[in-house]
């Protein structure tokens, strides 16, 4: 049976869209739906409750992502297991895909995730230019993270389970594993809706600076990381030279995160939690 884990806290404006994707596509008797509502204090749980019997909703008052995840852990039936973010859409159909290669335990995968779709139509144009550039960098294309979806299987839940409690938990999952171990299958696809304004994709790139360096403090420095190179902009710049505009808006944020991650950063405040409402929008 696979097992889909949602951590949900005050995600009242988009759970039920979640749930719909993934309840037409799914097969009823070997799927199995679990909604932690975390910390809740809006209709979390009374609209993931209403899309009936397929969908288990289980309430902590403690409002922590790690804590939802263990907890959604608790009550899973099965493996595969998916963990997704209340704030993505995804098909049951695709959630299929990232199972299939995690039953084969030949293949030496241990963790999936799906493809990114990102609509940036309603964004301003420099948060639709810092995309441009974020979607073709090599750790963002290969890593498992910043899709709102990663699936294991029995070997791969036994490796992160033992993870410390991180902000980037999805970036600390994709780095637990080799590339040899990991897969991005091509058949599987998420809608991630970005921020829409500059002061909202600030928030987030502040909020993935400080949860990066303390993912970095768990890790000895020579093991494998996720951030950019100024090699990874040059190369990009070397074959898409219409890029330029786009990589000016990426250093700019880059900038305006790290200094707004500093203060955080150096009172160890990994618990702040940054949100972006605009990609809540209906």
């Amino acid at each position: 049976m696979t097992s889909i884990v949602i951590p949900a806290h005050n995600e009242a404006r988009v759970i039920g869209r979640l749930l719909d994707a993934l309840l037409a596509g799914l097969p009823e008797d070997d799927t199995d739906i679990v909604v932690v509502c975390n910390g809740c204090t809006d209709d979390t749980a009374r609209i993931a409750a209403e899309r009936g019997p397929r969908v288990r909703v289980v309430e902590t008052p403690v409002p922590s992502k790690h804590t939802a995840l263990r907890t959604g852990d608790d009550h899973a039936r099965g493996f595969p297991r998916v963990y997704v973010d209340a704030d993505v859409v995804i098909p049951g159909a695709d959630v299929l895909a990232l199972a299939e290669p995690l039953h084969d335990t030949a293949s030496g995968i241990l963790a999936t995730a799906p493809e990114r779709r990102i609509p940036l139509t309603a964004s301003a144009w420099r948060v639709r230019a810092y995309y441009r550039v974020w979607q073709r960098l090599p750790a963002v294309r290969e890593g498992l993270f910043g899709r709102g979806v990663i699936a294991v299987s029995k070997a791969g839940f036994d490796r992160i389970a033992t993870l410390p409690p991180l902000m980037a938990d999805d970036l600390a999952a994709s780095l637990a594993f080799a590339a040899e171990e990991r897969r991005v299958v091509g058949a599987a696809r998420v809608v991630i809706q970005p921020p829409r304004t500059w002061r909202d994709l600030i928030k987030r790139r502040i909020r993935a600076a400080v949860s990066t360096a303390q993912v970095e403090e768990h890790r000895r420095p020579e093991e494998a990381s996720a951030r950019t190179s100024t090699a990874d902009l040059a190369a990009l710049l070397r074959a898409e030279p219409t890029l330029l505009p786009g990589v000016v808006v990426f250093l700019a944020a880059a900038v305006a995160a790290r200094r707004g991650a500093a203060r955080a950063i150096r009172a160890q405040d990994f618990g702040t939690w940054l949100r972006d409402e605009s990609s809540r929008q209906n």
